[in-house]
């Protein structure tokens, strides 16, 4: 006789342990848009600038535009699915983001490409509220936060396979502005390849039941019986009669239930606006931009400074690995800590680094090959100090953390403050790397302490606690 827990470990999808890792796993699809989306302009930039002409500005202006969309979607997310239901969230998602691969794909200029990365931007953050929100909601409590990391290990997925295609284009074709055998430039068909995994997403979630939280609230209760026997488990009706507490508030959720008495918002609203700035802020998405360029930048030849690219990406899918083995062992907020004390060591070697070594005409560093090592190392550091706590336990967080009458609208605020936060970094980026790329890991560096005394000061452990006792805690009537 075994648990289901001993069940997942081992492979074995047995009960609902076996349902509720599927149907995670094909909520979790929309992390891959995400994260295929982060990456895939990582190979691009360099090919834009040369075909375009278009400047540092510019450049961060096009890298950073789908992250404004991103933060429209991530907002009315939340709303979106207490009115229409999760799953059609996620297809509608899927649609948007299969046609905008393709726009994208037959831009003419910055200015359209722009404008086809901001509307499939809205796809990718409605995708990001919707999957660790629908994954929390249809997880039993012991494993919700493995299955909740599947989101981070989903968006790591993304960033490698995006990084493979765009490696193995390039390759093809001589670089990024070359003509690839079978017609048509290179990067153009890294943004066209990302219409694919757009549509394993959309046939993913045709198939996959309604969150029972959602047909509870709309008073669906057989369907919502059906649903937690088979994915969560345990006393159906204690569990029906539990969420229809939660969720007794006389009108349907709503942006306006996150507001309080700390600066307009509930105080658990603004741990997770701030969880969800700090994941940001330590300038992870910096690697996953611009790492392509950047390595180019400090010496390494296009073909290398690519694999470089993808070597950050197999070290992050190494870490998230770790997290969710950790995540349901030893606890959210002590993964947080240590990646928040793995990260400034990290970024702040960098900064050193990068502050020590003479520069070129153009201001950039200029490496000797034992500093080019050791920043190499320290990058991959810092992505794997990342990878295996804050990129996944976040997400974990923020599906989990709100009470059950605001869990929708509280994330989308969340992901929302996260998008912007993505966008600030990474649209100043490149002008802080002409300043001096010192500077901006300096400041990373900085924002990881500060990480640190937030999560120690701010954040409660909801390690194994069934979301319909999220309230109580937040109150302080339950121990952490």
């Amino acid at each position: 006789m075994t648990t289901d827990n001993e069940g997942l470990l081992r492979g074995e999808p047995e009960g609902p342990t076996g349902s509720a890792l599927f149907v995670s796993i094909a909520a979790a699809l929309g992390g891959f848009l995400f994260g295929y989306d982060t990456a895939v302009i990582n190979g691009t930039t360099g090919a834009l600038e040369r075909q375009w002409g278009i400047g540092s500005v510019e450049t961060g202006i096009v890298v950073s535009s789908a992250l404004l969309g991103c933060a429209v979607g991530a907002w009315f997310a939340g709303s979106l699915a207490n009115r229409i239901g999760r799953p059609k969230v996620m297809m509608l998602a899927a649609i948007v983001f299969f046609v905008t691969s393709l726009g994208s794909a037959l831009a003419t200029g910055p200015v359209d490409l722009t404008i086809w990365r901001i509307i499939g931007g809205f796809a990718i953050g409605a995708a990001s509220v919707i999957a660790p929100a629908y994954i929390a909601e249809i997880s039993p409590a012991h494993l919700r936060g493995r299955l909740g990391s599947l989101q981070q290990f989903a968006i790591v997925l993304g960033i490698f396979g995006a990084l493979i295609v765009n490696f193995g284009i390039q390759a093809s074709a001589g670089g990024a502005s070359g003509e690839v055998p079978w017609g048509g430039t290179a990067w153009r068909w890294m943004f066209a390849a990302a219409a694919i995994p757009a549509f394993v997403y959309f046939m993913f979630s045709l198939n996959i039941p309604e969150s029972p939280r959602y047909l509870v609230a709309k008073q669906q209760l057989d369907r919502a019986r059906e649903v937690l026997l088979k994915y969560v488990g345990g006393n159906v009706d204690h569990k029906i009669i539990e969420i229809q507490g939660t969720l007794s508030s006389d009108h349907p959720p709503r942006i306006s239930d996150v507001r309080g008495p700390r600066l307009g918002l509930l105080p658990i609203v603004w741990v997770g606006i701030f969880l969800s700035m700090f994941q940001q802020f330590v300038g992870i998405n910096v690697i996953f931009y611009y790492s392509t360029s950047l390595w180019q930048s400090v010496g390494f030849s296009e073909n290398d400074a690519f694999l470089t690219s993808v070597i950050n990406s197999i070290v992050n899918i190494a870490g998230t690995i770790l997290a969710i083995y950790l995540v349901d062992r030893i606890g959210r907020k002590k993964l947080l800590l240590s990646g928040s004390a793995i990260m400034f060591v990290a970024l702040g070697t960098m900064a050193v680094i990068f502050a020590s070594s003479p520069v070129d005409a153009e201001n950039n560093p200029v490496l000797s090959d034992g500093a080019g090592v050791t920043a190499l190392i320290a990058a991959n550091v810092f992505v794997f100090g990342f990878a295996f706590t804050w990129g996944p336990v976040v997400w974990v967080l923020l599906g989990e953390m709100f009470p059950n009458r605001i869990r929708a609208s509280a994330l989308g605020v969340a992901a929302a403050a996260q998008w912007i936060s993505n966008w600030l970094i990474t649209v100043t980026f490149p002008e802080l790397a002409q300043t001096g790329l010192f500077l901006a890991y300096g400041l990373y560096s900085l924002f990881a302490l500060i990480s640190f005394v937030f999560v120690w000061k701010m954040v409660r452990e909801t390690k194994g606690i069934e979301l319909e006792d999220m309230e109580s805690l937040e109150r302080g009537e339950l121990a952490t």
